[in-house]
This record gives C-alpha cells, sequence and structure tokens, in this order.
C-alpha cells in the first residue's frame, strides 16, 4: 500500500488494534520530521492543499452527498454539521490559507536573559508531537484540524464520525496532496481507516505514541474520552452559553444580539442557550425580541415573569437552565440585576461563552473580572467565540479546561515550551 492510501486509510481493516498502532507509529515518525520542518514547506502544504479543494470543490460535493444520502434520518443540528455546500468549501480553504499566513510559533525563543553565572536562559516554542483528534459530523474539522497540526509542528490523526467517512476522506485526500507537493511525509495527517467504534479504544490506548486527544462531539462522546484517554484530553463538556441584557443596556443593541446568538446557527456550541434579562428590562426587550424568535421558529421556554410577557412561552423547568439545545429552543429568566446575573451563570453555565450588554463600563468590568468562562464578552453575539474570529486561521476545538489552553485553541494551544540554555564555556561552581 502507498503512502497516501495509507493515510486515507485502507478501504478494509480486519485487525483494528494492529491498524491504530501503526497509524501512532506512523505519526511518530512524521511528527520528528516536522518538528525540523522549515516554515516555509509547512506554508506550501497548507497553500497546496487549499488549491487541491479548490480544484476538487466538485467531488468534495459529491463525496459529502454520498454522506448525507447512506445517513438520511440524522437530526436536524447534526445534518447542518454534515452538510458541505460551496460556500463552507470556500471557508475550508480560506482557513487554511489564513493559517499558512500566521506567524509560525516553533522555534521561537522568548526571555532569553543573562543570569549571575554569564548563561543566558530562555524558553523554546516546540510542537506536542502527535494529536488525535476524534469528532463527530463536521467534515471541516478534518482541514482545520490537519492545518493547525502541521503548522504547529504536529503529526495528526484524524478519527471522524462514520457518517462523514466519504467526506472526510476526500478532504484527507486534499491534504495530503499538499504534504507531498512541499516534500514533507503523507503520514502526518492520517486518517483512520475504519468506523468500528473499537477504534476509538484502540486510539485511546496509544500513550507510547499520542501526546494529546481532542475529542470533539456531544457529551457522550467527551465523556467517554475524558474516562479512557491514557494522554492528556483537550476538551469541553457543554456549551450553555448566556447573553444578560443588563438594565443599563441599549435596547437595540440587546436584541440584535440576542437574536444573533440565538438564530445565527443553531447546532453550535457557542450558540446562546439561555437569555436572562434584568427585571428593568425585561418589558421593552422582550417586546421586541419575542416576535423575532417566533418569526424564527425558535421555541421560548421562561421563567413566570417572562410568560406574563410572552404568553406562549412554554414553562421553565430546572432543567432548561442547563440544557445545551443546539436547536432552536431557547431559556429565558427575568433577574433582579447583575448579582443574580452572575449568580446564575455559575450555577447553570458551562464555562464556555457568556456575553453581557450593558452601556455601564463598571458593570461590563465586573462581568469580565467575575464570570468564570473562557469567553467572556461585552456587547457581542457569543457567536463571536471561534478560532476564525480570535484570528486563530481556525480552532483545534474550544476547551473549557484551564490546563494547558483555553478558549479555542489554535497554534500556540498546540504547542509547549522548553528551557534552553545558552552558555560559553559555563561550568557550575
Amino acid at each position: 500500500m502507498n503512502e497516501t492510501a495509507a493515510s486515507i486509510g485502507p478501504a478494509t481493516v480486519t485487525d483494528v488494534a494492529a491498524h491504530v498502532r501503526a497509524l501512532g507509529d506512523a505519526a511518530r515518525r512524521a511528527a520528528r520530521a516536522l518538528a525540523r520542518a522549515d516554515t516555509r514547506s509547512k506554508n506550501r502544504a497548507l497553500q497546496e492543499a487549499a488549491a487541491a479543494i479548490d480544484a476538487g470543490h466538485e467531488a468534495l460535493i459529491a463525496a459529502n452527498a454520498r454522506d448525507r444520502a447512506e445517513h438520511p434520518d440524522l437530526d436536524a443540528p447534526l445534518a447542518d454539521r454534515l452538510t458541505l455546500d460551496r460556500r463552507r468549501i470556500d471557508a475550508m480553504a480560506a482557513g487554511l490559507r489564513e493559517v499558512a499566513a500566521l506567524a509560525d510559533p516553533i522555534g521561537e525563543i522568548t526571555d532569553l536573559r543573562y543570569r549571575p553565572s554569564g548563561i543566558q536562559v530562555g524558553t523554546m516554542r516546540v510542537p506536542l508531537g502527535v494529536i488525535a483528534i476524534i469528532y463527530e459530523s463536521r467534515p471541516n474539522v478534518t482541514a482545520d484540524a490537519a492545518a493547525l497540526c502541521l503548522k504547529s509542528g504536529n503529526a495528526v490523526i484524524l478519527r471522524g464520525g462514520s457518517e462523514a467517512l466519504h467526506s472526510n476522506r476526500a478532504i484527507t485526500a486534499c491534504m495530503l496532496a499538499g504534504l507531498a507537493a512541499a516534500g514533507l511525509p503523507q503520514s502526518a495527517v492520517q486518517l483512520v481507516g475504519t468506523t468500528d467504534r473499537a477504534a476509538v479504544g484502540a486510539l485511546l490506548g496509544l500513550e507510547e505514541y499520542v501526546d494529546m486527544v481532542v475529542p470533539r462531539g456531544g457529551k457522550e462522546l467527551i465523556e467517554r474520552v475524558s474516562r479512557e484517554a491514557r494522554m492528556p484530553v483537550l476538551k469541553h463538556l457543554d456549551g450553555v452559553c448566556h447573553v444578560y441584557v443588563d438594565e443599563r443596556a441599549d435596547v437595540d443593541k440587546a436584541v440584535r444580539i440576542a437574536l444573533n446568538a440565538k438564530t445565527q446557527r443553531y447546532g453550535t456550541c457557542n450558540t446562546m442557550e439561555t437569555l436572562l434579562v434584568a427585571e428593568a428590562m425585561a418589558a421593552p426587550v422582550l417586546s421586541r425580541l419575542a416576535p423575532l424568535l417566533r418569526q424564527a421558529g425558535v421555541e421560548m421556554r421562561g421563567c413566570e415573569a417572562v410568560r406574563a410577557l410572552v404568553p406562549d412561552a412554554v414553562a421553565a423547568t430546572q432543567e432548561d437552565w442547563y440544557a445545551e439545545y443546539l436547536a432552536p429552543i431557547l431559556a429565558i429568566r427575568v433577574v433582579k440585576g447583575l448579582d443574580e446575573a452572575i449568580d446564575h451563570i455559575t450555577t447553570y453555565g458551562s464555562r464556555h461563552t457568556d456575553a453581557i450588554v450593558t452601556e455601564d463600563l463598571g458593570r461590563a468590568r465586573r462581568f469580565l473580572a467575575e464570570v468564570d468562562s473562557s469567553s467572556v464578552m461585552v456587547n457581542a453575539s457569543t457567536r463571536f467565540a471561534d478560532g476564525y474570529e480570535y484570528g486563530l486561521g481556525a480552532e483545534i476545538g474550544i476547551s473549557t479546561d484551564k490546563f494547558h489552553a483555553r478558549g479555542p485553541v489554535g497554534l500556540e494551544g498546540l504547542t509547549s515550551r522548553k528551557y534552553v540554555v545558552i552558555g560559553d564555556g559555563h561550568v557550575r561552581e
């Protein structure tokens, strides 16, 4: 089998454990080559992969259509995440080019300083090594993850969901074309060649080959990976995102932000799931927002104060405050003010993304300081919590952990640091 076929994955896999172990071994060898690759080679690989995606958009759409035809019963959010159209394919190619344009963090030496002994001590940014990505539905993750891992000098093993198999194979082929054109090992980007769920367990036990695993998908997947992985995990479990409309908010801004945060896309982890409104703003905000949500087909679930203002709202339960709907459903609660809003977010939130709408700088600063989430926003939609929007080019995922990276994880989050010491014949006295 040639390297291209091996990296995409064989048509059939009879020994899942042996297949996954072979991927790990090849990835470890490729990681050593990538660690010494220069920036020009990595950038060329990304540019050539983007060109392959541009040239192959019809083949990508056809592969995606095959996936969707084989899985017609997916619910609406999953079907939306699976779908590739020309706009999303163009965005994938643009993401690769943006990653190529980013500064290469590898080899950067910072904080170099002289010590009393005469030696210089600093830190150098280095790759993690081999990263495994386990993900569901979204085929664009294949391109994003491969691009970020490549630019940061890491080899990657991709294990996508069975519902996106044909799309992932087609996108991986474009990435391999880029690697080949740049003279880099194609085993730097490998796709697990089986949809057998045993492959996930085998991958999670490869601690001698894999340095970090990133699960991207539903709560069940992320909990399994967190439980079974023998290596560090970069994860978030839920995206229970809030927008709080403060009593000193601008009503126009509040309505525009809340509507966008909920309806711009439903099936994403940075979509607003709970709207909190200060009681002084409940009537003016909900009288304008509720008809727009209704028109968009959003089911509103509210507390008693909300239902008094929006009679067709469903009574919210305790479970609604914890819910990540990923659907056109919104929980709404009227709160007394900023303190109660922060208490609600602390109790029910998932430390993903939370926003305040206010014209009061002091209240904005309190919200920024006291809400313990990976992204905290003032007068902006939660939908901006994204690596591309943050200037990272793309993201490997969004981490709600505090170690070693938090929030949208781009190039720097896929690296570590080592100390470097420079002397001139120095010996310790």
